[in-house]
């Protein structure tokens, strides 16, 4: 059976540190702590004192002062790592933590998890071809010596990096090592941390080229396992859950996060608010409990920037459109179906091409697979067609031969909206407005990734009047965006309304207009 050297990171809260090892321990794992020199001495004998006769836990034989992106959060790790391979021999896997970290999982779970397959986990993408690196220096990352601390001493930091590209003092990575990229957080079998050790004592050169990298903590483990174990005995991933803002910082999980936290594929999670008694106490005794039966539903990340993204809407990062192309056509018309059920819109422009003869496109801004014909490589992609928008409908008005075009877009694609109604051609609009059912917003949660299967009905629950207040709020932003020539068919409206409505939009007869209205099971989900 698995057990495992936990490596403990961390700088503060002397008791959290005592209850964290003697949770961890009491499971029959190890850990072995590195406390921040930094720090205060009576925080380090507190922990010392009350966990040194403990036989699971170990100490780093030195402390070292930590800074954030320096070589000494690496050095560090290995002082703990060192302490855990000497002392604790039968410790199979071991785990990177920090003392804002809490399991998520029971300990029985975790062990059965890592017997399951003999591999390591850590993140571990090229770190020249992979986007790992949203933003900042990349390449310079390792090209120049980095000697300060980008945080303490920022302008000196810059203007030595400045220096040395003036200078011309760009060095090159050891010949034989790929650089690879990832989170500090793995768990590695002990094979591989012996190999890792080995490495270290026969590489000089290496271990000397990372100490002056910056963040080697998210390139210097990443980078030996890659160089050392078989691809297919390495899981690219991490089996710690943490999710990141749009600032670059960790998330915090506070009490109401516990049934949230055990539905994700994951060991532990960081970051648990040091408030958050309530959670830390479930989330223990769930550790030590045999449960090992967990609903996995993983919609986590894909949950946080949905909800995180409703208040941001036309008040920073709003969505722009790279470029301005001339106009559709002064003669033209395009005719817009927006719909929040797509199925619904794809009956209902099936029906208007089979009544009118009118060429019509279903969801060409939102769906890839959306069937267009070749048009030299502009359609190739959602990106692409978004990009070029109007000559990619100039095009489609030149292929079909038509001056009038009908077309599908959600009601999300509002600055869609906005640029085509711009434009000096005419352009109307039918918003078809469905009622939605607690069963159709689920299903719209689980085929966008905010919901799986297995996602607890408390979650689902509590997501979805905030669904259902997102549908309503895209549609007051056509209504508040004032735009001409808007029509509107509505599933629980007297069929006479939906008639007018659709004789208005298509510019038809009212006879052709109530045979589109009558269509059978229009609105059936």
């Amino acid at each position: 059976m698995a057990r495992i050297a936990f490596i403990l990171l961390c700088h503060k809260d002397p008791e959290a540190v005592i209850a964290q090892a003697e949770r961890l321990t009491a499971m029959g794992d190890y850990i072995s702590i590195h406390f921040d020199a930094r720090a205060k001495q009576a925080h380090f004998d507190t922990i010392h004192a009350a966990l040194s006769d403990n036989p699971s836990v170990a100490f780093a034989a030195r402390r070292l002062k930590c800074g954030w992106g320096e070589w000494s959060l690496v050095e560090a790790t290995l002082q703990a790592v060192m302490a855990a391979v000497r002392k604790f021999p039968r410790a199979t896997h071991f785990y990177m933590l920090s003392g804002d970290c809490m399991s998520i999982k029971s300990a029985d779970y975790a062990h059965a998890f890592l017997d399951a397959e003999d591999v390591d986990y850590i993140e571990s993408f090229d770190f020249f071809e992979s986007d790992w690196i949203k933003t900042g220096m990349k390449g310079d990352r390792l090209h120049y010596r980095h000697f300060l601390n980008e945080r303490k001493h920022k302008m000196l930091f810059y203007a030595s990096h400045a220096v040395q590209k003036r200078l011309g003092l760009r060095r090159e990575i050891p010949a034989d090592v790929q650089v690879m990229i990832g989170s500090q957080w793995w768990c590695l079998r002990r094979r591989t941390i012996e190999a890792i050790l080995d490495f270290v004592a026969a590489r000089p050169d290496v271990v000397r080229f990372f100490r002056t990298t910056w963040i080697p903590d998210e390139t210097f483990f990443q980078t030996l396992v890659r160089h050392l174990v078989p691809d297919h005995e390495i899981r690219t991933r991490t089996l710690t859950f943490l999710i990141f803002t749009d600032y670059g910082m960790p998330v915090t999980f506070y009490n109401d996060h516990y049934d949230l936290l055990l539905s994700q594929d994951y060991l532990f999670a960081r970051k648990i608010s040091p408030g958050a008694t309530e959670l830390k106490a479930r989330l223990g005794d769930l550790f030590a409990s045999h449960e090992t039966a967990f609903q996995i539903s993983n919609e986590g990340r894909s949950l946080f920037a949905f909800l995180t993204g409703r208040g941001r809407i036309g008040r920073r990062f709003s969505p722009r459109f790279w470029e301005t192309e001339s106009t559709l056509g002064r003669e033209r018309e395009l005719m817009i179906v927006v719909c929040k059920k797509w199925h619904v819109a794809k009956r209902l422009v099936d029906r208007i091409g089979s009544v009118t003869g009118l060429p019509c496109i279903e969801y060409l801004f939102n769906e890839e697979s959306c069937p267009l014909p070749d048009l030299g490589g502009i359609q190739a992609t959602i990106g692409k067609r978004t990009r070029h928008r109007r000559a990619l409908m100039r095009m489609l008005f030149d292929y079909y031969g038509t001056d009038r075009l009908v077309v599908c877009l959600d009601p999300s694609n509002i600055d869609l909206l906005r640029d085509f109604h711009s434009d000096r051609s005419t352009t109307r609009m039918l918003e078809v407005q469905c009622t939605f059912s607690d069963a159709f917003l689920v299903g719209h949660a689980k085929r966008v990734g905010l919901a799986g299967e297995r996602t607890p009905p408390e979650t689902i629950d509590a997501l979805l009047p905030t669904i259902r207040a997102d549908f309503v709020f895209e549609s007051d932003q056509i209504d508040d965006a004032g735009f001409e020539n808007v029509e509107r068919l509505r599933e629980e409206a007297p069929l006479a309304d939906n008639v007018a409505a659709l004789a208005r939009f298509l510019d038809i007869p009212e006879n052709e207009a109530r045979e589109i209205a009558e269509t059978g099971h229009l609105y059936v989900d």
